[in-house]
């Protein structure tokens, strides 16, 4: 073949390796039930080649494909030869490969006359787990116990025939079992379409070409985060940040992190960072990894695939029995408190040196506002509202308004389809003014959201963020404003910790605020036409235009 048939051979494989795995994905989101997966996008999916590494990956969450290979080196552990035709095997067990049990892993074969080319991988944060708290997320359970069902890796199906008493024994845990089911189900679809999709692939373009391709990829990963990494000043970069609430009560849980750039490689160190708490947001390894690689990501050129082969320049250290590296039997189920503070931390040491490309802190992570209990026909339901704050100031931009921080990648909630599918009613909706961080460029501003409990009961379980040290400017920029939630019974108003979990009844309205994002550089050299068109947009007020951004009377709108 000519050169030229060798490169379009590699691109038709690249290209529909690629679009595998955004299949994967739509067609999950598509036939799923829970509106955590259909609306919120929970989940993410893969390609991995039969040693488990990570070849290809597709849209969704950044915090859950970091999580991949820890995955895989569990499923392979426990089945050495490998999955056969037909096998399907899931997880959910943080100690054993996954991150915490809402996450399950699905992963099936992909064979080719007897050869095992790949594995599809789906990652979903499924509806209910069980445990002591419906929706399985909880920051204030103090060890996994407490969490939910708790699965190593196992088949869910053994050549083509699906494992009914799995089925049963997942069924038998946990609070709404036909949608897990059928969630389970259309994950498994997912993963099954991956791998036969995958076969025709290779059975078109042959084996060889296939082989060649995924070694190309992984070195076009490796080579470009290191050839990128050349181009970063080298040197130790450090940082620390601060987690505000344990899961259990107000204790501050520092994290700290020196980051290493030179010789085209980069290290993460975490040594220092508070150890495990009582509370249940502590990490996993595999957390941790993937929330360190997104940072790094993030920050690069977009043309870098995140596979092996960039992972492979990245060291993470994260020491045993500290929180970002839990010792078992820890609690983990909020352990995205975590990954959020990981990465802003990632940021803040990278600051130093990437002045040019490194944003203010944002809103701290999606707030989980999560009610969950019967209706008035007995019917149970699991309300799980993820509200998506801000992103700081930017170098070269403001910060986003009413966007989840690049490592969620999700999304805030219709109204319409929140009050038509569960017992709430939103009674407030919308940005609040003058909260985001001044700055050069501002950061985004904060969002309030107010449900009503039209429930008889129901437990409320909080996952909140930032409520005590706002979001850091960078370069000049000043904070931004901090998180608060209060919940207003027979009208009285009372602030509510920013982790709990608590009883509600029908009337009772959940007030949530999160935090903004930090500004960035100097607010006095802020555009005066910006400020102005912050104020007419109602997002600046006129006196915080006058005292903070020195606007005069005469540029006032």
């Amino acid at each position: 073949m000519t050169r030229v048939a060798d490169v379009l051979r590699f691109e038709t494989v690249r290209a529909g390796l690629q679009t595998i795995t955004d299949e994967m994905a739509v067609r999950f989101a598509r036939s799923s039930l829970s509106p955590v997966i259909r609306d919120y996008l929970d989940f993410s999916a893969a390609l991995c080649a039969p040693d488990g590494s990570v070849v290809v990956q597709g849209f969704s969450l950044p915090l859950h494909l970091g999580a991949i290979p820890r995955a895989m080196e569990a499923v392979l552990a426990a089945f050495p030869g490998g999955l056969g035709p037909g096998d399907v095997a899931v997880l959910n067990d943080p100690y054993a490969g996954g991150m915490h049990l809402p996450d399950v892993f699905v992963v099936a074969p992909a064979h080719l006359r007897g050869r095992l080319l790949a594995y599809a991988v789906m990652v979903a944060h499924q509806v209910d787990v069980g445990g002591r708290v419906p929706g399985g997320s909880a920051a204030d359970s103090r060890e996994i116990f407490e969490e939910g069902l708790r699965l190593p890796p196992v088949l869910l199906a053994e050549g083509g025939r699906r494992n009914q008493a799995l089925d049963a024994v997942i069924r038998a845990n946990v609070r709404m079992p036909d949608v897990l089911e059928h969630d389970l189900r259309a994950q498994e679809a997912g993963c099954r379409a991956g791998a036969e999709a995958l076969a025709a692939l290779v059975g078109e373009h042959g084996v060889a070409a296939y082989e060649e391709t995924v070694a190309g990829v992984l070195e076009h990963g490796r080579r470009g985060l290191v050839e990128t990494l050349r181009r970063w000043p080298p040197g130790t970069y450090r940082f620390e940040d601060v987690e505000d609430h344990d899961g259990i009560g107000d204790r501050p849980v520092p994290i700290r992190v020196a980051v290493t750039v030179g010789d085209g490689r980069i290290g993460v160190d975490f040594t220092g960072t508070a150890p495990q708490v009582r509370g249940s947001i502590n990490s996993t390894l595999s957390f941790t990894e993937s929330a360190a690689y997104a940072a790094v990501r993030s920050l690069c050129d977009d043309d870098i695939p995140v596979n092996a082969g960039f992972t492979s320049v990245v060291q993470v250290v994260a020491p045993h029995g500290t929180v970002v590296n839990a010792r078992f039997p820890a609690g983990v189920a909020a352990r995205g408190v975590i990954g959020y503070r990981i990465i802003e931390c990632v940021y803040g040491a990278l600051a130093g040196a990437l002045p040019d490309r490194v944003p203010a802190a944002g809103d701290g992570g999606t707030s989980g506002i999560r009610i969950g209990g019967h209706d008035d026909r007995g019917r149970r339901f699991q309300c799980n509202d993820l509200v998506c704050g801000a992103w700081g100031g930017h170098p070269a931009h403001d910060g986003l308004d009413g966007a989840a921080g690049m490592a969620a990648n999700v999304s805030n909630r219709s109204i319409e389809v929140m009050e038509r599918e569960e017992p709430v009613r939103v009674l407030a909706y919308g940005f609040v003014d003058d909260s985001g961080g001044p700055g050069r460029h501002r950061g985004g501003l904060a969002v309030r959201r107010t449900l009503e409990v039209l429930a008889p009961e129901a437990v409320l379980n909080l996952r909140t963020h930032r409520d005590r040290t706002p979001p850091y400017g960078l370069a000049g920029g000043h904070p931004g404003a901090t998180s608060a939630t209060y919940l207003v019974r027979a009208g009285e108003r009372r602030r509510l910790p920013a982790k709990t979990t608590i009883a509600v009844l029908r009337g009772d309205v959940v007030e949530h605020t999160t935090a903004s994002g930090g500004g960035f550089g100097d607010p006095r050299l802020r555009d005066r036409g910006a400020v102005a068109a912050d104020v007419r947009s109602g997002k600046v007020s006129p006196a915080s235009a006058r005292q903070v951004y020195g606007l005069s009377e005469e540029d006032l709108p």
